[in-house]
């Protein structure tokens, strides 16, 4: 009986072994093959939207989360003063213009197209300036249409400024030969630019497709000049930050097949590829070159350094659920090897089957 009872201790012993064997020899190869990290959360684009000028609002047309579109406008403020300001630049340029013997009418056309145009540069460039510094500060995050598309319109903006002022040229050597060297026509032509542009401004437009975020102003608010009055969630890309383990990158590559899952969406599996591997992150207490920030887990034994992996997924089902700062979980496949798959395959699914419950 006794030695039934050995045997039996003994069977169950090899069998708890080669149980944790074969998990280990698991765990290390789905380490790099179908590597796993529930550290991963939705990122995007976050544009503060400031008037260039000061006045009070007189038109709302957005709400707390309203869905606006490139060009929408989102504020008006009282144009009022600016309009007197165009009147009292033109009475300006009219009395400068007395003396000689062209007309003020061309000038003062081609000053408020100078003025539109060097508007419509401003936005393209802020627009080009955030596209480089996010390219800069996360390579991969953007696409290369968005890149282009800004790039474009940035080049297109810069030609048209250059055309609105060769207009205003020819219009100010029409005045005739004094006309352009008189300071007070050149003074006057300045201030009818200026009152022009800032009633351009006084029209606060959406820079890009998105939703409004953090909005809390209404009718009669005192809007500053580059004070912030709402923000807007940029819908133009989206993506996903999955901080993974550094041997997790030892076979990954870019375009490999990703799963993920949302928690707002439990039971669901999501596919997406990897736009692009992370180069480096901040390791100290100084972030120089704005690096990267990664926390880890803290926890007996030291986890291994993360780096950023960038996800996106073509999926137009999932776009709407994006949340951003949502938690993700997310599996990699780097190759095709079908146990490990399969494996990673159920684990995906039955962590989100698991979601209903957090």
């Amino acid at each position: 009986m006794e030695k039934k009872k050995n045997n039996s201790i003994k069977r169950i012993s090899v069998i708890v072994l080669v149980i944790s064997g074969l998990f280990f020899v698991w765990y290390v190869m789905a380490d790099r093959h179908t590597p796993y990290t529930d550290q991963a959360r939705i990122q995007g684009l976050i544009t503060p939207v400031s008037p260039r000028v000061s006045g009070f609002i007189t038109e709302v047309n957005i709400k707390l989360h309203s869905e606006v579109e490139a060009g929408d406008v989102l504020f008006r403020l009282d144009p009022r003063p600016f309009e007197i300001a165009i009147e009292r630049a033109e009475a300006e340029i009219d009395n400068a213009t007395q003396s000689v013997a062209a007309g003020s009418a061309s000038v003062k056309s081609s000053a408020g197209k100078l003025g539109v145009a060097r508007a419509q540069l401003d936005r393209a460039q802020r627009n080009w300036n955030r596209v480089q510094k996010v390219m800069e500060e996360n390579e991969g995050a953007l696409s290369e249409s968005d890149k282009d598309q800004s790039e474009t319109a940035y080049l297109q903006a810069t030609e048209q400024v250059a055309s609105a002022e060769a207009s205003l040229e020819r219009a100010k050597q029409s005045l005739g030969e004094s006309g352009p060297d008189n300071p007070k026509i050149i003074m006057a032509v300045q201030n009818l630019e200026k009152a022009r542009l800032d009633m351009e401004f006084s029209t606060v437009l959406a820079p890009t497709d998105g939703v409004i975020e953090s909005f809390e102003v209404d009718l009669g608010y005192y809007a500053s000049a580059g004070q912030p009055i709402t923000t807007l969630i940029s819908s133009s890309d989206v993506w996903i930050q999955a901080n993974m383990k550094e041997n997790n990158l030892s076979k990954m590559h870019i375009d490999d097949k990703v799963e993920f899952t949302l928690d707002i969406a439990p039971g669901k599996v999501f596919s997406g590829r990897v736009r692009s591997l992370g180069f480096g992150v901040a390791t100290d207490q100084t972030n120089k070159g704005g690096l990267p920030s990664i926390s880890d887990k803290k926890g007996w034994l030291q986890d291994p350094q993360r780096f950023p992996v960038i996800i996106s997924s073509d999926d137009p089902k999932v776009k709407d659920l994006y949340r951003l700062g949502g938690q993700v979980d997310v599996v990699v496949y780097t190759g095709g090897n079908f146990i490990l798959n399969t494996i990673a395959s159920f684990r995906i699914r039955l962590i989100t089957m698991l979601s209903y419950v957090r």
